[in-house]
């Protein structure tokens, strides 16, 4: 049995090492530019490559996200990124537009590219389409089933990985592309500058009763408005591995050190656990919804 990937992220240097520690195979990062977390903290290029170093000395990956969907006055500074990435060498470009993974092949080909969720991954041909055009990996989109998911591992090479969020925030409309935070606070979702709006609280007005208001509830599939529980697929870690997963994607660029610690050691338990033997897995009440949290196991 293969072990799929731990792939967890960090919003600066300090949490990144305390992902490495905490178990990670993998951390993803972004930097000041092209990455859609205007609001994290980021890392410079110096704090990258400082991170990369010490992530590969512990045999951890290291991604960068590049998942901006780029206007053409962004074209010239992604080429001038890549050109910069290329030095310190990350193992992957995690990359949504078309034009920019193009760049990316040109500038720094020895990187393998992977295709974001903002991409909206939702069958294989798409799958197979990314695969073409030389991508290494494809990340499903939210929206997807554990089923849908096995279904595309059936239809693609073995060589093209499939990585899926586990855990954490699930955002509204395909996979992220949403428009509620342009519409409220002029912010674009798509360039990082997002304000997260389905977070926030609102009421229903009917037009033929105005300033009567009805509070949005949520009920187990969510409002189908707003952003829904967050996402925990800990109590499916045995579906997950048959499904042919590659890598478990924990959501979070914006989270604190102390979160991430937490994510990366209950997933890294759970996963080696079942591993070892399902017998073991089964043992852990983390594992079977002893937790006084409250999650989604679907969108």
């Amino acid at each position: 049995m293969r072990r799929p990937e731990l792939l967890i992220p960090a919003s600066s240097l300090e949490v990144l090492k305390i992902a490495v520690i905490y178990g990670a195979d993998a951390v993803y990062i972004g930097g000041e530019a092209f990455g859609l977390r205007a609001k994290a903290k980021n890392f410079s290029m110096e704090e990258m490559k400082e991170g990369i170093e010490f992530a590969h000395a512990h045999d951890v990956k290291v991604y960068v996200t590049a998942n901006i969907l780029a206007h053409n006055d962004d074209l010239e500074g992604v080429r001038e990124y890549f050109k910069k990435l290329r030095e310190i060498k990350p193992d992957a470009l995690i990359i949504a537009d078309p034009g920019v993974f193009q760049i990316a092949k040109e500038v720094c080909p020895e990187i393998e590219r992977h295709v974001s969720t903002q991409a909206n991954n939702t069958n294989y041909a798409t799958y197979l389409f990314w695969y073409g055009l030389g991508a290494k990996r494809v990340v499903s989109a939210r929206e997807l089933s554990i089923v849908e998911i096995k279904e595309i591992r059936e239809h693609i090479p073995d060589d093209l990985e499939i990585e899926t969020f586990v855990h954490g925030a699930m955002c509204i409309s395909y996979s992220g592309r949403c428009l509620l935070s342009n519409y409220f606070t002029g912010r674009d979702a798509n360039q990082g500058a997002c304000t997260h709006p389905c977070r926030w609280k609102y009421s229903i007005v009917e037009e033929t009763r105005p300033n009567e208001y009805m509070p949005v509830y949520e009920n187990e599939r969510g409002t189908y408005i707003f952003n829904s529980k967050d996402l925990c697929m800990i109590e499916h870690i045995p579906d997950l591995f048959d499904a042919g997963i590659d890598s478990f994607k924990i959501e979070g660029r914006m989270k604190t050190a102390l979160y991430v610690a937490t994510v990366a050691r209950t997933y890294r338990k759970a996963i080696d656990d079942y591993k070892k033997s399902p017998e073991l897995y089964l043992k852990c009440t983390l594992c079977q919804g002893h937790y006084d949290f409250s999650f989604s196991d679907f969108y």
